[in-house]
């Protein structure tokens, strides 16, 4: 799950941030990313640099650049929460990232000018006027890549009001987080292996395919192949296999091709290291060709998924279904959306 802070200056971000990381939320900040750039050139982050060049990268680069640069370096396997969110672009990035929450707070215009004056940071407005003057240029800009606060406020899933103390804040943010699905839903089976058979596709260095194979039994992964070149032999891209390296169109010189597909390595992994394929399912990135079909059904493997088809892979579906074994196509993007 990711949450997104914004709000006005002092009005409390920071605060609900910790209280999210309490909560094992790990922070990331559109802002770090006006910081490197500031930082590559030597200048200190003070305040006004900060909103011109965080103007100057959206103008640059897009009105969601901040957002997309952060969003790529955030691992999947974690919670999130992200603030310094200034843009509706923003938003609109964060938002086609998958689940997101944004969580407006809100306070008084004396609340926060009290909790600016209490911080001390040098160049800070002294009086509320000049605290209002200054934060009245970053609520609407009419610059496109300026900051657009109100148009953010407008955008929010939930307002949490902070206009007292800090144990409030914690209590209200726990009611507005009570009952909401904060985690994504596990993905089902077949796109759990079929993902897997992707990565497994990954070590291949075949020229001209990266194939990957995983066998299962009882919902546990018993066997992975990917092709290539039979084992102690160069690989493709050392020069191992002559049809790859001379870059054969498809279906022709096949009696050069000295690699092993990834269905056929997955079960004579099995076979190497003892372990039965007996009634297991057979996950795979393409339709198996229709050798690979042949040892399938011989090894006695009673289902297989495919995620892409393959050329005349027509016969191969035909002669599995025959065998009366299980097949099904499931494609990994169409769970994913």
């Amino acid at each position: 799950m990711r949450i997104g802070i914004a709000g006005l200056n002092a009005s409390g971000k920071t605060e609900v941030v910790k209280l999210l990381e309490r909560r094992g939320f790990y922070r990331a900040s559109l802002s770090d990313v006006i910081r490197e750039s500031l930082r590559e050139e030597g200048l200190a982050p003070t305040r006004d640099r900060m909103i011109e060049r965080g103007r100057a990268l959206r103008e640059k680069f897009g009105l969601g650049v901040l957002a997309e640069r952060v969003q790529r370096s955030l691992p999947q396997d974690r919670n999130h929460v992200i603030d310094s969110i200034r843009h509706p672009a923003e938003i609109e990035a964060l938002r086609a990232g998958g689940e997101f929450l944004l969580i407006w707070v809100e306070a008084s215009p004396e609340v926060r000018f009290a909790r600016a004056t209490a911080r001390g940071r040098t160049g800070d407005a002294t009086t509320l006027d000049e605290f209002l003057e200054v934060e009245g240029r970053e609520l609407a800009s009419e610059e496109a890549g300026g900051q657009k606060l109100l148009a953010v406020r407008d955008l929010a899933d939930e307002v949490l009001p902070n206009d007292a103390e800090l144990a409030i804040l914690e209590q209200r943010l726990g009611q507005l987080l009570d009952g909401r699905l904060l985690f994504r839903e596990r993905p089902s089976w077949d796109a759990y292996f079929m993902s897997i058979a992707r990565v497994v596709s990954t070590r291949s260095n075949c020229i001209k395919r990266k194939v990957g194979s995983i066998i299962t039994s009882d919902r546990r992964i018993i066997s992975t192949g990917y092709n290539g070149t039979p084992r102690g032999l160069p690989n493709c891209n050392e020069g191992g296999c002559p049809r790859c390296n001379r870059a054969a169109e498809s279906g022709t010189r096949l009696d050069e091709c000295l690699c092993s597909h990834a269905e056929e390595n997955a079960i004579t992994q099995s076979a190497y290291h003892g372990v039965s394929v007996r009634g297991g399912s057979l996950f795979t990135t393409f339709c198996p060709c229709l050798i690979c079909t042949k040892m399938i059904i011989n090894a006695g493997i009673a289902e297989v998924v495919y995620d892409s088809p393959f050329p005349a892979g027509d016969i191969s579906l035909e002669l599995l279904r025959d065998a009366g074994l299980k097949v099904r196509q499931f494609r990994v993007s169409d769970e994913s959306g």
